[in-house]
């Protein structure tokens, strides 16, 4: 499986890891997966992640978070914008997920913001993902 999308690669991944339940999953890092990372913590998606070296490269480690009946906290985590078809949406179009419920990851200028936060600094962007 080649590369070309490491950010679906990284969705893929986590989706995979919490159908089965695991606690953790590994992805290798980039900025972009990490600063991912750090969003989907702060909006309380999974419960932690770690930054570790694995050889020469590093990788993230994310620790997934389930409800007390074992269920996934993420019940969807979609892809939008990919490489062969980006996506970007101005500030006032900015997608609303599920009626606000959901979050829609957006990459702009000042690195990456859930769309209520990219809404409220009036900045548009590519939008990365949803999740919900």
């Amino acid at each position: 499986m080649s590369m070309t999308d490491p950010i679906a690669d990284m969705l893929t991944r986590i989706r995979n890891a919490n159908m089965v339940a695991h606690e953790t999953v590994s992805i290798p890092a980039s900025k972009l997966k990490i600063e991912l990372a750090k969003l989907l913590k702060s909006e309380g998606f999974i419960a932690d992640y770690e930054v570790k070296d694995a050889g020469k490269f590093k990788e993230i480690v994310v620790t997934l978070k389930y409800d007390e009946r074992k269920r996934p906290v993420i019940s969807k985590l979609e892809r939008i914008s990919k490489p062969g078809l980006r996506s970007y949406c101005k500030a006032k179009n900015l997608p609303k997920v599920l009626g606000g419920l959901g979050v829609a990851i957006v990459s702009t200028s000042k690195g990456l913001l859930t769309d209520r936060k990219a809404r409220k600094e009036n900045i548009g962007g590519e939008v990365i993902c949803y999740i919900y």
